[in-house]
């Protein structure tokens, strides 16, 4: 997969996510369903998902061999980068942890799933 399709597919994903997390907020009101910089969040966790996958697609095509390390090591560095921004967010604001938790590590992982898909059909058709 090419990068300009990537990037396609990631923004009409992300734009997906998007249009969910506000429907949510706007059909039930009541309920504290999104944190307060919710949309920080989603902002930071769209762009790191996106330079992970940029490296590890640029570590692929450099060295198809080690493409498994490429992608594991993006991963890694995108994991450290969000545990530093959850210890500097959580220092910085004093809202609902819960909320926060909740937000963070279901976009984390849907941002993440569609990343290691996309990244593994590169290396599926690398081996045809």
């Amino acid at each position: 997969m090419k990068l300009s399709r990537f990037t396609l597919f990631y923004l009409i994903y992300s734009g997906f996510l998007a249009i969910v997390a506000y429907l949510l907020s706007a059909l039930f009101p009541d309920v504290t369903i999104l944190a307060g910089k919710f949309w920080f969040v989603f902002a930071f966790l769209a762009g790191i998902t996106f330079i992970a996958y940029v490296v590890a697609d640029l570590g692929i095509k450099r060295n198809p061999e080690t493409g498994i390390m490429a992608i594991m090591g993006s991963i890694a560095l995108k994991m450290i980068f969000s545990m530093a921004f959850v210890l500097i967010y959580s220092l910085n604001t004093k809202e609902k942890g819960m909320v926060f938790v909740l937000n963070f590590f279901s976009l984390y992982l849907l941002f993440s799933f569609f990343e290691i898909y996309c990244l593994l059909r590169n290396l599926r058709h690398q081996n045809k």
